[in-house]
């Protein structure tokens, strides 16, 4: 390991993405350094007047096969592999040309199997061979070779090079380290498409978990002040996350940047709203939704929403599943102070009330149609990682099954239908109460199902909302009869629950008293 910068006497460039790289070949040649080059990338190379050498003569083997071979040559990876010092007699001999810089990107294959339409024989042409091969060569001989993958690179290096007269060590490492990155990120994609294509499908959790993501963004901080944080997007080949609407992928119109609890109680705003077709309302504070409503309107929705719980609104993330219109817009900034505003989309003059206050942060997702693959959800644990299928279960009227005297009415049931599909975005233990279509009272988090449904009630008395005449939703089933207890005293008339209890009968048998209509889905919807 050098202290004295490393000097650039041959650079080889061969691209896929050709972003910058005339103005590169054009300043390398300034420093007096020959270009070798490969295919499309030379040709364009000279095609803008710029002396370039083709591989092939640098190998004295012509490109064969279509291209698939043509840097795969001892004098090519001879060149990047070399080691400076050590190697000259043996390159000598064959005739092997140290190269000092390697600029390679890949064929793009997540692009390729992203177009609609594209063929397994398309994929499968597009994994690159040669160029990894480079990469890695380059990467590893970092303390005589500098390597970009990244046409945001390119200015940087130029300036050391100018400045300097070649590329430091610390440079190196780092773009190294970047390049093995490259690849080991594409490799992850090609492995993850194989995977998804495989007949019979293959395994779902593979033995290797192999996750490209890629930094959007670093935060200001995590949670918590004092902790560091960074926001990545899902890379996956095949994952519907790459077209799909969700944060990652959301447009922001204005505002400030978003925080590590923005994102993360975004992210429960814009999966609870989705659950709807009607215009829908929901409104969100520390990771549970606070407030949520359907309506002819999205006004009318913010309008039962916001009226859950107005304190608990005050700092929240608002989402909406429809195009946020100028009236609710200007309504909602005069209600309440805002963090992010999320919607598909904004309605004429929207944009332009919400301008009058630069901090909120507004996010458009565009369409909220989601394909019909489910994605994996990932979380942390020390030394480890959880991995499960995302919660996308639903359940319809024809899968209830009523397990009391009373059956719900017409009324009930779809208010029922709505407790349940808010309930799931609920911390455990999660009770809902609503009516309307819009909730009543959310009591969340709570080790008891019997205090969350106190809380429940609590925040329905400090909003001076009406229990009476609600339904109930439950994320997990009742142990004992006493949260049903809990719930016919505050006049709930109807509950929506997986069952599966050793104490079901008792449960049933509390509901019947009460004179309440239950009904059983068969599905749970924990959320820890």
């Amino acid at each position: 390991m050098s202290a004295v910068p490393v000097p650039v006497r041959r650079a080889l460039l061969s691209v896929s993405d050709k972003t910058g790289v005339v103005d590169l070949a054009q300043a390398l040649l300034q420093l007096g350094i020959e270009l070798l080059s490969t295919g499309g990338t030379a040709a364009l190379l000279a095609a803008q007047g710029l002396p370039v050498r083709e591989v092939a003569e640098q190998t004295g083997f012509p490109e064969i096969m279509g291209g698939r071979v043509k840097t795969l040559h001892p004098r090519i990876h001879g060149g990047l592999l070399g080691r400076r010092g050590i190697d000259e007699a043996v390159m000598a001999e064959h005739g092997i040309a140290p190269i000092d810089l390697l600029v390679v990107n890949l064929y793009p294959f997540a692009s390729t199997i992203a177009r609609a339409g594209c063929t397994y024989d398309e994929a499968i042409e597009n994994i690159d061979v040669g160029g990894p091969a480079m990469l890695r060569g380059a990467a590893k001989n970092h303390d005589a070779v500098t390597v970009l993958v990244d046409p945001a690179d390119y200015a940087p290096l130029l300036a050391e090079l100018q400045a300097a007269g070649g590329s430091s060590f610390a440079t190196r490492q780092r773009l190294a380290a970047k390049a093995f990155a490259h690849t080991a990120g594409y490799d992850a994609r090609v492995a993850a498409y194989l995977q998804q294509t495989q007949q019979p499908p293959a395994e779902l959790f593979a033995p290797e978990l192999l996750l490209p993501f890629t930094r959007i963004n670093t935060l200001r901080y995590g949670e918590n002040p004092h902790q560091r944080a960074a926001f990545y997007r899902d890379g996956q080949a095949g994952s519907d996350q790459g077209n799909e609407a969700n944060i990652a992928n959301a447009h922001m119109a204005q505002g400030r940047e978003l925080s590590f609890n923005n994102i993360a109680d975004a992210d429960t705003a814009l999966e609870c709203v989705r659950q709807f077709e009607a215009p829908a309302c929901v409104i969100v504070k520390h990771a549970n939704p606070c407030g949520v409503a359907v309506a002819a309107t999205a006004g009318a929705a913010y309008d039962a929403a916001y009226r859950t719980d107005p304190s608990s609104a005050f700092g929240g993330i608002i989402a909406f599943n429809v195009a946020l219109d100028a009236d609710t817009a200007a309504r909602m900034l005069a209600q309440q102070f805002v963090e992010v505003l999320i919607a598909p989309e904004l309605a004429p003059g929207a944009a332009q009330v919400l301008a009058s206050k630069p901090n909120v942060r507004v996010l458009l997702t565009g369409s909220l149609a989601r394909s019909t693959a489910v994605p994996l959800e990932y979380r942390s644990v020390a030394g480890g990682l959880l991995v499960q299928e995302a919660d996308r279960a639903v359940v319809d009227a024809a899968q209830l099954r009523c397990v009391t005297r009373r059956s719900p009415t017409a009324t009930e049931l779809q208010d029922l239908l709505f407790a349940w599909r808010v309930c799931k975005f609920v911390k455990s233990n999660a009770i809902v109460f609503a009516r309307d279509q819009a909730t009543v009272g959310v009591g969340a988090g709570q080790m008891s199902r019997v205090y969350s449904s106190r809380i429940a009630a609590i925040k329905a008395a400090d909003a001076q909302l009406a229990v009476t005449g609600s339904v109930m939703a439950s994320d997990a089933f009742f142990p004992f009869r006493d949260g049903i207890e809990v719930a016919a005293g505050q006049g709930v008339t109807a509950v929506i629950q997986p069952g599966g209890s050793m104490r079901d009968e008792e449960v049933i048998a509390a509901a019947d008293a009460a004179g309440i209509a239950m009904v059983f889905t068969g599905q749970r919807h924990f959320r820890h």
